[in-house]
């Protein structure tokens, strides 16, 4: 039998870029109906903006520009609600966004220009809509596909109500799938099989905690290697995730425990810890200061095994989330040297569209705006300095497959090593409002008069007695010694 226990190495080396394909670009080739909302106007639950995937596929070049190699895409399937965790079909593309042709298009363009391309996989639950849940909902008890899902009474309570049939979080429009069925079993696998088939690089998979069967993610994991062993499976995982990082089942989670620690640091203070407050993980959250920030990461990198560590989708927010910006009141310093951490540590990095321009939103819907293509709305110096990260981290792979090696953590100050057998970076990060003029031990990591060339700047600095000192660091920026 093949053995499917490591992780795709492309995804150590990628920049990922998630995408809510309702609200990034819409493209006036695909012909839609006609009631949307307008596109720069404050997003409601239930609005569609019309955006569109030959609308990314008109933007790549901007994502190329940012220096993204990966796109995590929103649900694409056929759905009545724009998010589309509400699937009708899953082998339909929402023709809204421009059906099965639009996203052929897109990938085989993405993959020309070498961006992979992931979808989200939502197995644990369809809609309403999906066929054979509306057989249920037209024929009843006498339907052959009864067992797809945990019926406990006619006729359905499907809109009016308790729900009396299994459905998430009690929402009528989400009954959840019986996969004790053997045949809805071989139907999502046959999915997840079909789409890599078609060329995806990959699934993030919702809520995967909610199909409490490890023996369904191992023959996940199964037919989705075996169509290509370098498939990359990320799960919705927001506790830490050592049951599924075993190498039988997922290769990574979506590291919101990454992100917990990264807003009580570089946020500090400045975070809104209530806005923060359940979601995703999110539970009774406090301030880090350096050394129990440089103590929280070392610990989620030993979580797991490395190779699957490097593997992890660190992301600072997401569609679930309010953005990393309105967390921290607007401190755009502290995203950028939270950014600036997340290009730099072990790990593939995930930003999620429109936060290197400098959109805001709290909770859902309101963190699902629009992306603004008027380029006079956006901060151009923030997406500046978060493409000279990105381009940071693909200039040295040290960054991405290194080991991290923590050298100081005290007042504000975070210093790190990368290092592999060809080059050594060190990372010194300032989250103080004073300079500091830093004086770092190396112990005996490098030799005696190594120059460091500042990578963000034209500074030089010079290991002396095995220090790294005379080194003047400003406050609320970072440096990269190289």
């Amino acid at each position: 039998m093949l053995e499917f226990n490591t992780t795709p190495d492309w995804v150590k080396n990628a920049v990922f870029y998630q995408i809510f394909p309702d609200r990034f670009a819409k493209s006036k080739w695909i012909e839609k109906p006609d009631n949307f909302e307008s596109w720069e106007s404050t997003p409601t639950v239930h609005g569609f903006k019309g955006g569109d995937l030959l609308g990314v596929y008109e933007k790549l070049d901007y994502l190329q520009d940012l220096g993204i190699s990966a796109i995590y895409f929103n649900p694409i399937f056929q759905s009545a609600s724009n998010h589309r965790y509400h699937t009708h079909d899953y082998y339909i593309v929402d023709p809204l966004l421009g059906g099965n042709k639009a996203f052929e298009t897109l990938l085989k363009e993405a993959h020309r220009r070498n961006i992979r391309i992931i979808l989200d996989g939502v197995f644990n639950h369809a809609s309403r809509g999906f066929f054979q849940f509306n057989h249920i909902l037209e024929t009843g008890e006498k339907s052959p596909y009864l067992n797809w899902f945990n019926i406990h009474g006619y006729p359905l309570n499907a809109y009016q109500g308790k729900p009396n049939y299994q459905c998430w979080w009690e929402a009528p429009a989400l009954p959840e799938f019986n996969t004790d069925n053997n045949q809805v079993r071989r139907y999502l696998f046959d999915v997840a099989r079909y789409w890599v088939d078609q060329g995806i690089d990959g699934w993030r998979l919702d809520v995967p905690f909610d199909i409490n069967d490890d023996d369904f993610w191992r023959e996940f994991r199964r037919t989705v290697k075996e169509a290509n062993p370098d498939a990359y499976i990320v799960g919705e995982i927001p506790s830490e995730a050592q049951r599924w990082m075993k190498g039988d089942m997922f290769d990574a989670v979506m590291n919101y425990q990454f992100t917990i620690a990264c807003l009580s640091f570089f946020g500090g203070q400045n975070t809104d810890f209530q806005l923060a407050e359940g979601m995703m993980g999110f539970s009774n959250i406090r301030t880090l200061d350096a050394g129990m920030f440089s103590k929280r990461s070392i610990e989620l990198i030993k979580l797991y095994p490395r190779d699957f560590s490097l593997a992890q989708l660190n992301l600072l927010d997401s569609h679930d989330m309010p953005r990393f910006l309105s967390l921290v009141n607007g401190n755009k310093d502290a995203f950028l040297l939270a950014t600036l951490f997340q290009m730099t540590y072990p790990g593939a990095p995930c930003i999620y569209y429109g936060d290197e321009i400098g959109l805001t939103g709290g909770k859902d819907p309101d963190c699902r705006k629009a992306f603004l293509w008027d380029e006079s709305k956006w901060d151009h110096n923030l997406r500046n300095q978060i493409k000279t990260y990105i381009q940071l981290r693909h200039a040295h792979p040290a960054l991405r497959t290194g080991d991290y090696i923590p050298l100081f953590a005290e007042s504000g100050i975070l210093a790190f090593m990368r290092k592999d057998d060809t080059e050594s970076l060190i990372i010194i990060i300032n989250t103080g409002s004073t300079a500091h003029n830093i004086d770092i031990p190396i112990k005996d990591l490098l030799p005696e008069g190594t120059v460091l060339k500042d990578q963000l700047s034209d500074k030089n600095a010079m290991i002396q007695a095995n220090h790294l000192r005379d080194f003047n660091i400003p406050p609320h920026r970072g440096v990269t010694q190289a």
